[in-house]
């Protein structure tokens, strides 16, 4: 008999879109270098039915105004910063996903999580990367209640879901996927196959057992979640812990949520005991030293549902080179260039000849365009050699013909820096409040010149 022939596909990582050869763009995402080899079984089809994916046994047409509006209760993970970027705590029945950078403290996090929660509920940590000992060695070190949390490890999907269906637990941790497989896909543990099968086999199982699944993803050099798009499209609810390994904070910040609102930001430290909840990461990002410099200013960001505070740097130098550095931290390096391009068109001030560096305090990274305005203004505080004044706030998108605009929330953000001591705020004409906080002086500029002449 001769032997059956093995398949194979080529899958793209970034989009999950397939070709019958390989080749070097993908024409959906038109990423380079994305599309791999993966092999198909030779054996009989599976036996598990893809029907019913979102938990619904039997499918039934029905009106939109008939659908059962009862809403899914939550349960608190026992960390209000964790409670928040999931939208106010977990839903059963969902498929959540987080990942990090390798020391970020992903099973950490989980494991002080899964240990609160098995108080309360079954739980179910499933282990594939560590031993059952190493846990229970950081288990002990972290002095976590080891009583009740149920543990094991496995790397077979199939024999985790025959488990979980005696044990029956409410929530469970897969840590990670990258390394779980399924026995009828040929292809190794971490292929595309392998983690868009897997994830997609146990995020069926949570909506028709209605246990609430945690899923823990590597990431790449980049930084983005190693594996498939796909991956990222079949979930509920995908985070990422951020923050160096020599650093104290990590942020864990939300980017799809189908249960809540999305960016929103979590503070922790690492300490010898575990991951601490920051209630107050304002205060934490705003600890300035005594010595107060040129180029520094403070700005009021709005993550998900709150501000935060935190400190921006400048530092402008004379080049040597021919082509002069621009180095951002924390920030986009083209906004900086942009921002630059609009300062010498509409400001008169030319730093073609000077190095400038950028960096946000703290490691926060700033996604919106509120820090426009200070960010200039740290960068001619630095140029000038001028301190710009300890109480100051300011915040403003700088659009390119030289005008600022208005942000979302300026009162809140005005409101948020008058409680941390804040005496002097420039901001954008329209964000000035109508009724100023107590005891601060709140400026409105309309454009560039306007703001050059209050500093």
């Amino acid at each position: 008999m001769s032997k059956a022939k093995q398949k194979t596909a080529y899958v793209c990582t970034e989009c999950g879109a397939d070709y019958p050869r390989w080749a070097g763009q993908c024409n959906a995402c038109n990423t380079w270098n994305t599309i791999t080899e993966v092999r198909l079984g030779t054996g009989p089809a599976r036996q598990h039915v893809r029907s019913g994916f979102a938990g619904a046994v039997q499918a039934k047409v029905q009106r939109l105004s008939e659908v059962d509006l009862q809403q899914v209760p939550r349960f608190s993970s026992g960390f209000s910063e964790l409670d928040r970027v999931l939208g106010g705590g977990i839903v059963p029945g969902s498929a959540i996903l987080i990942g990090g950078s390798p020391g970020a403290g992903k099973s950490t996090l989980l494991l002080q999580t899964m240990c609160l929660l098995a108080e309360q509920m079954p739980a179910l940590y499933i282990t594939g990367e560590e031993s059952l000992q190493q846990v229970a060695m950081r288990a002990q070190r972290l002095k976590l209640p080891a009583d009740k949390l149920m543990m094991l490890a496995e790397t077979s999907v199939e024999t985790i879901c025959q488990l979980a269906d005696q044990e029956q637990p409410r929530v469970m941790v897969i840590d990670s996927i990258q390394v779980m497989h399924l026995s009828d896909i040929q292809s190794a543990p971490g292929s595309v196959a392998q983690v868009r099968e897997t994830a997609a086999y146990l995020t069926r199982y949570a909506k028709q057992n209605n246990v609430a699944i945690i899923m823990v993803g590597h990431v790449t050099k980049d930084g983005s979640l190693a594996g498939p798009k796909v991956l990222e499209h079949c979930i509920d609810c995908s985070i990422m812990l951020d923050g160096d390994t020599d650093g104290r904070y990590r942020t864990l910040r939300g980017t799809k949520n189908r249960f809540g609102p999305v960016n929103e930001l979590g503070v922790f430290a690492m300490t010898g005991s575990g991951l601490k909840e920051v209630k107050n990461p304002s205060a934490i990002f705003l600890s300035r030293g005594d010595d107060h410099g040129s180029g520094s200013v403070v700005i009021v960001i709005w993550e998900g549902t709150r501000p935060l505070l935190v400190e921006i740097q400048a530092l402008v130098d004379h080049s040597q080179l021919s082509n002069p550095r621009r180095v951002a931290v924390g920030t986009e390096q083209n906004r900086l260039a942009l921002l630059l391009a609009v300062l010498h068109r509409h400001g008169g001030l030319a730093l073609g000849d000077q190095d400038v560096f950028v960096n946000v305090v703290g490691g926060v990274k700033i996604t919106e365009t509120s820090a426009d305005l200070a960010l200039l203004l740290a960068i001619i505080s630095s140029f000038k050699d001028q301190q710009l004044p300890r109480d100051l706030i300011v915040f403003g998108e700088v659009g390119l013909s030289g005008e600022i605009r208005p942000v979302p929330n300026g009162t809140e953000r005005v409101n948020e820096a008058a409680k941390h001591g804040f005496t002097r705020a420039i901001v954008p004409i329209a964000n000035v409040p109508k009724n100023p906080p107590k005891g601060m002086k709140v400026q409105g500029v309309r454009n560039i010149a306007e703001a050059l002449d209050l500093v």
